[in-house]
């Protein structure tokens, strides 16, 4: 681990050591005393960071909300989400990340073999650094979906039907291998979707790869593979493939695109209690542009397929749905969205 830097060192001096007057000290008595280091030097110092966000709202909805997964209320204030993430990620050797989420979207994130509450450890990992090298080893967000679960890293501000047919987090071990500025590699080994404690002996295997096409243009691809319970007695290959594309078509417009494909094999019929494999897939796409330095009104729109029932429960379910977001950026750290 890195040792700090003189900061920490400095202030205890500061403190500790008596202060006695002499002539030369008199005649200098103008010159401006040396600043106590602040909380923030010595955590800089440190290489320790803290950030965190606050996400409270009202929705009202005509009916109650199926499909998206943090949209459980059809009239209601609620407190979604107040989470905190503490780090230390330094470029060479080892470090770590702790990521909390507080709040009602809590008990949806928790992972099997997590409780169920209001109190979500939603990331917490080791890390190692070696030139282009990063290997982490614990629980972590997963690379598939344009969505992310904090709030700010969002454009609308509900999620999508893509977001809920994609896992939160894995538990397991994952290498990133940057190429260059424009390609990166990534490979892990995970107990499956969603599951701190493994349901099953096999594992998951993670692939996943971000290329920058062009300039504005990156690609992230991921792929999920690994047998998963489908019941209390079977389980049967799991497959996720994803694909996420973005583009800065300017300084105020930005476009991307998500579609995913997912299928599970030993999967009990909705229908008739055959054994099938269990599909669904589903396109979604985005738009946001800025007007100004305050506004931006982002767009939604996607199409989602299943005719398994594997996501909603219903034989040959089609859902489409628009999502019209404004946001205002009342200061650099808030903002108030209306979204219909």
């Amino acid at each position: 681990m890195q040792r700090p830097k003189v900061l920490p060192g400095a202030l205890i001096a500061v403190l500790l050591i008596p202060f006695v007057a002499t002539a030369e000290d008199t005649a200098q008595a103008a010159a401006p005393k040396p600043a106590i280091p602040s909380m923030d030097d010595v955590f800089n110092a440190w290489g320790i960071t803290f950030t965190g966000h606050l996400d409270v709202a009202y929705s009202h909805a005509s009916r109650t909300p199926t499909g998206r997964v943090f949209d459980t209320e059809k009239n209601s204030f609620n407190v979604h989400q107040a989470a905190l993430t503490v780090a230390k990620q330094a470029k060479e050797g080892f470090g770590a990340l702790v990521n909390v989420t507080a709040g009602e979207d809590a008990s949806l994130l928790a992972s099997n073999g997590l409780s169920s509450s209001s109190f979500d450890l939603t990331q917490a990992y080791i890390q190692y650094a070696t030139g282009p090298l990063t290997v982490i080893g614990g629980k972590y967000v997963t690379l598939a979906g344009a969505e992310v679960i904090a709030s700010p890293g969002n454009s609308n501000y509900t999620r999508s039907l893509l977001f809920g047919a994609v896992p939160f987090t894995h538990t397991g071990l994952r290498a990133t291998y940057v190429v260059s500025d424009s390609l990166l590699f990534t490979v892990g080994v995970n107990n499956g979707w969603d599951q701190a404690k493994d349901t099953n002996a096999q594992k998951t295997l993670e692939l996943g790869a971000s290329v920058t096409a062009m300039q504005g243009l990156t690609i992230a691809l991921s792929d999920y593979i690994g047998a998963e319970n489908t019941s209390t007695t079977t389980h049967g290959t799991r497959n996720l493939f994803d694909v996420v594309a973005n583009f800065a078509v300017s300084e105020v417009l930005n476009v991307g695109g998500e579609y995913l494909n997912y299928s599970q094999d030993n999967f009990i019929s909705v229908v008739n209690g055959a054994n099938i494999k269990g599909k669904y897939q589903g396109i979604a796409g985005y738009a946001s542009l800025l007007f100004g330095d305050a506004l931006k009104l982002s767009a939604r729109a996607e199409w989602f397929d299943d005719k398994d029932g594997v996501r909603f429960g219903a034989n040959d379910n089609t859902v489409t749905e628009l999502t019209l977001t404004l946001g205002y950026l009342v200061s650099k750290n808030a903002e108030i969205r209306g979204e219909i």
